[in-house]
């Protein structure tokens, strides 16, 4: 019986010391990232979104004149021609 509780009290021990030493590395870890300053390239990666956003919105209006003015017109006169079919 009393190895059993010793082994009970081992493990405790160490869950709880594995915990804290998680805890002490989590709080590293979060006050290493809140006092780095570098910024990391944000000014960079605001402008590649700024640009990505642009072109997609350029690309996708092309595309919409393309199927407006060229593609449409030819799907509706083919239906047209297919429903009066004199056959």
């Amino acid at each position: 019986m009393a190895n059993f509780i010793r082994n009970t009290q081992v493990k405790a021990m160490t869950s709880i010391w594995t915990a804290k030493q998680k805890a002490r590395e989590l709080a590293d870890r979060t006050a290493a990232a809140l006092t780095d300053r570098t910024g990391q390239g944000t000014l960079d990666v605001a402008i590649t979104v700024l640009i990505s956003i642009v072109l997609g919105a350029l690309i996708l209006a092309g595309l919409y004149l393309i199927v407006d003015d060229t593609v449409l017109p030819t799907i509706t006169q083919r239906i047209k021609d297919m429903f009066n079919y004199g056959g």
